[in-house]
């Protein structure tokens, strides 16, 4: 399976730190967080990765290369006109992830999720990782009832940024920028979007002050 890294977001909340440096470059433990995934990813035998990247992109090919210091193959995916937002750029990076169902995470998120634990295809059109509301997303996205999502429910959870997806799901889809959040629902009111609940350790790093506060968490765990 191959795995994308969505590395193209602005990371306005984080300003200023992000004036200078990509949202994917700042580090939480001596560590950058895209250097994380890489990491987990390779431990998890997933070693073919795409990263698409727009603000500051530029270091983030310089910071990791053609992969090879990881043990991984990387691959970009370049938004010069602008992010594509997630929907617009996991279409334009494709061509580079084939016909078979792949992985894609968020760049921002720290968690210590085993990805070798994922199935190796959803048995629809997307399977979701979903994770207890934190409290800055009180209202969750998804209702995950007997394995599979929809819209509402009595189970709200929040998607954590971990899904498999088949390329199928963008089949109606055309270049340019759009949100993934709408194809979601409508394969979830198909029926065609699975899930499943982790209740491991997962942060999602959207401001400084959330940046400071897994700094802490990870160095109390060291």
């Amino acid at each position: 399976m191959k795995a994308m890294i969505l590395a193209a977001g602005r990371g306005e909340r984080m300003r200023p730190l992000t004036d200078t440096t990509p949202k994917p470059l700042l580090r939480i433990g001596g560590q950058t967080m895209i250097e994380r995934h890489v990491h987990a990813l390779a431990r998890a035998g997933i070693t073919e990765l795409v990263i698409n990247h727009a603000h500051l992109g530029e270091q983030i090919e310089q910071a990791l290369g053609n992969g090879n210091a990881y043990g991984v193959d990387i691959r970009y995916s370049p938004e010069t006109g602008g992010a594509l937002e997630t929907g617009g750029g996991i279409y334009k990076a494709l061509p580079l992830l084939g016909d078979a169902p792949f992985l894609v995470v968020n760049s921002d998120i720290w968690t210590d999720f085993p990805f070798e634990a994922l199935p190796p295809g959803p048995e629809g059109l997307a399977h979701l990782v979903m994770v207890d509301n934190p409290g800055h997303h009180p209202e969750g996205d998804f209702s995950l009832s007997m394995g599979q999502l929809s819209r509402k429910g009595p189970a709200m959870l929040t998607f954590s940024g971990i899904g498999i997806y088949r390329p199928e799901l963008f089949a109606a889809c055309s270049a340019g920028a759009f949100p993934l959040a709408p194809l979601l629902r409508q394969a979830m009111d198909a029926g065609e979007v699975s899930g499943e609940h982790y209740r491991g350790i997962w942060f999602d790093i959207g401001t400084p002050e959330r940046l400071d506060a897994v700094n802490q968490v990870v160095i109390n765990l060291q």
